[in-house]
């Protein structure tokens, strides 16, 4: 059984939480101030934590700091104010894993919770092989049949971030958070073209794409061959 914390000082916020993780087979534990939740984060029993911004005692992007800083690496997913774009930047910043802004939908955050518990279940492999096609993690390059093909590093990250999550239908605004960090000079338009650019570089067939598929108005998925 999965182990998630909600770290949350609204009670009904909190209630609503505790429920829908239990009912999906979830062992949750609560904490209602930061620093009996920075205490039971720092426990490292968590699979997942849910963390609130506004907390009393002491405030999610400190909690964030701190768990970051005992080098642990809890999947942890930030509650922020809609309003606050600088609350996601900061959260980010300080390793969060995603975000979700107030108000949602508790089905959102359980898809969320879903995706990146299957992101982080397995260490990822040093390098991608597709096609005739190798993307080198580490080195960040895409090698074919050994010769290199020139990859602009932004375009990388989202055929790195694709190809890591082969299989799985991947939105514009997924990717931007995950890949870029919510960085202001990128929008989710911007995938868009770097999905163009990556796809020119590795599609036999522009028309038909063999590895990087559009999901109608959703996304991108990628499938090996």
């Amino acid at each position: 059984m999965r182990n998630v914390l909600i770290i949350e000082d609204n009670p009904t916020m909190l209630r609503a939480l505790e429920d829908n993780f239990t009912a999906k087979g979830f062992n949750v534990s609560v904490a209602r101030d930061g620093q009996t939740g920075l205490n039971a984060a720092l426990g490292g029993n968590a699979d997942l934590i849910i963390l609130d911004v506004m907390l009393p005692k002491i405030n999610g992007f400190e909690i964030c700091s701190q768990v970051r800083g005992k080098k642990l690496d809890t999947p942890i997913i930030m509650l922020t104010a809609k309003d606050q774009e600088q609350d996601i930047v900061t959260g980010l910043n300080l390793g969060a894993d995603d975000y979700v802004t107030k108000p949602f939908s508790i089905k959102q955050l359980l898809a969320r919770v879903e995706a990146l518990l299957r992101r982080t279940a397995q260490p990822e492999p040093d390098t991608y092989q597709f096609g005739s096609f190798k993307l080198d993690v580490a080195k960040q390059t895409l090698t074919r049949d050994g010769s290199e093909v020139t990859l602009s590093p932004k375009e990388f990250k989202v055929l790195h971030l694709l190809v890591k999550n082969q299989g799985s239908v991947m939105t514009c605004d997924e990717i931007l958070r995950t890949a870029f960090g919510f960085a202001h000079f990128i929008g989710a338009k911007n995938i868009d073209a770097f999905v163009k650019a990556i796809r020119e570089k590795i599609e036999p067939d522009l028309h038909k794409p063999t590895f990087i598929h559009t999901i109608g108005d959703i996304g991108y998925k990628f499938e090996p061959v």
